[in-house]
């Protein structure tokens, strides 16, 4: 089965390669990395679309705290298994099919959810979804490897990773508009155009390799190993494995945020859809700053150290947690806490979540690396899910007039200990070689 996946999105041809031109060749990079950054940032809108719709669905009393927490567990958990698959998948086949082939599923069933009001339905689609998300991550990370050079990559790859970002700011913007001006279904028939539209422009400027546009490598190496061999490698780095078990934790913090974020914004400090999903936005504006400075800095002032950012951006994330779950409500901290949040995540999700593990292993390796540290962070995210709807749903109260009240001391904690523990780890890789 997974030779033949490999055959139809990689299939076999003779191709000459032509002189390097480096005008045509620079043209087209630079169409590959417009299409990896949308591509990928509209992966983001149809899986966040969810984080957008929760309240009105318990409000409607079409799912409880509980079950949607359970809704949202699934897709971490197979967006975890996915990460391990398509990694590896995605270092052997033909990326801008593979991309494309993801977002476009993604949309069809986001379509689908709008018209899903049935638990176990609505769970399965949910589910489903994650998979095909995971096709997203390691064909970007893959291509970027192979149009850039080490010297650009950690550039170049926090650029990609404002990606991230940039599909939240989407989603808090647009996506809120759509449900709050014509109600839920909409969150996810908006996040369904808008992944139609992206497939369109992965097909148009996606291109999987120099060399399958006719360019022969800029440096001409001999491999002495197969792919697999490389990708066994990675199973035998203890480094690796170290950053995983961080990302999982770091992903406990960040999909606090991204997946009950607006509601918790609503329920305890109580605020509008509008107010509370603006107020998550400002992460996604830091989180693009974050993202695109880390990569530049690390290169050019740690010499391709991402350590030292990692370490301050881990402490910024903790002070920001601080302030959004335990001081009381107020507009400008809130915010605030917002600005700090998304600009720390943005290096944490390049860093930890994935540049850290890509510089110490062999580039053929790539979407292994990204693999294994995949499923370990979506892993975290989805037991994340599913503990913080148990605790969300234990902590509900009404009073005798009804009004609904919730108690999110144990939830907090979890969140903030979990961002605590992701930084003590990260200092355990902290002289682990890159690979060049």
């Amino acid at each position: 089965m997974l030779k033949a996946i490999i055959n139809f999105y990689n299939p076999q041809k003779e191709l000459k390669l032509k002189e390097y031109n480096s005008r045509e060749y620079i043209n087209k990079r630079w169409g590959v990395f417009a299409a990896a950054i949308l591509g990928y940032s509209i992966y983001y809108v149809c899986r966040l679309s969810f984080s957008i719709v929760k309240k009105p669905i318990i409000d409607a009393h079409i799912f409880s705290e509980s079950e949607v927490g359970i809704i949202g567990s699934a897709l971490f958990f197979s967006y975890a298994i996915g990460k391990m698959v398509n990694g590896f998948i995605a270092d052997r086949v033909n990326i801008r099919k593979f991309f494309a082939t993801g977002l476009l599923a993604s949309a069809v069933i986001c379509s689908a959810l709008g018209f899903t009001q049935n638990f176990v339905l609505f769970t399965f689609l949910w589910g489903l979804l994650g998979w095909f998300q995971s096709m997203g991550a390691a064909p970007c990370a893959v291509v970027i490897s192979r149009w850039y050079n080490n010297a650009q990559r950690g550039t170049y790859y926090s650029l990609w990773s404002a990606s991230h970002s940039l599909g939240k700011a989407i989603t808090y913007w647009i996506i809120a508009f759509a449900v709050a001006s014509f109600g839920w279904q909409w969150g996810f028939w908006s996040a369904s155009i808008i992944g139609f539209v992206g497939v369109i422009i992965i097909l148009l400027l996606m291109y999987d390799s120099p060399q399958s546009r006719g360019f022969a490598p800029i440096i001409q190496t001999v491999q002495q190993k197969t792919v697999g061999s490389f990708q066994k490698e990675v199973f035998k780095n203890k480094a690796v494995w170290i950053l995983a078990f961080a990302s999982a934790l770091m992903y406990i913090s960040r999909y606090a945020l991204e997946s009950w974020g607006v509601f918790y914004l609503e329920t305890e400090k109580q605020y509008s859809n509008l107010q509370a999903s603006s107020i998550l936005s400002i992460s996604a504006i830091t989180g693009i700053f974050g993202t695109i400075v880390s990569g530049f800095v690390s290169d050019k002032f740690f010499k391709g150290s991402r350590n030292v950012p990692a370490l301050i951006a881990g402490v910024l994330n903790i002070i920001s947690l601080i302030i959004f779950l335990f001081f009381p409500k107020n507009m400008f901290l809130d915010s605030l806490s917002m600005a700090i949040s998304g600009f720390a995540m943005g290096i944490l999700i390049t860093f930890v979540g994935g540049l850290m593990a890509v510089d110490i292993v062999p580039k053929q390796a790539t979407g292994a690396a990204l693999g294994l540290i995949g499923i370990s962070s979506y892993i975290g995210a989805g037991l994340q899910d599913i503990i913080s709807g148990y605790f969300i749903q234990k902590g509900k109260t009404t009073s005798l007039i009804g009004k609904v009240n919730y108690d999110f001391s144990q939830v907090a904690y979890l969140w903030l200990g979990a961002a605590i523990i992701s930084v003590i780890l990260v200092l355990f890789v902290w002289n682990s070689k890159t690979n060049e």
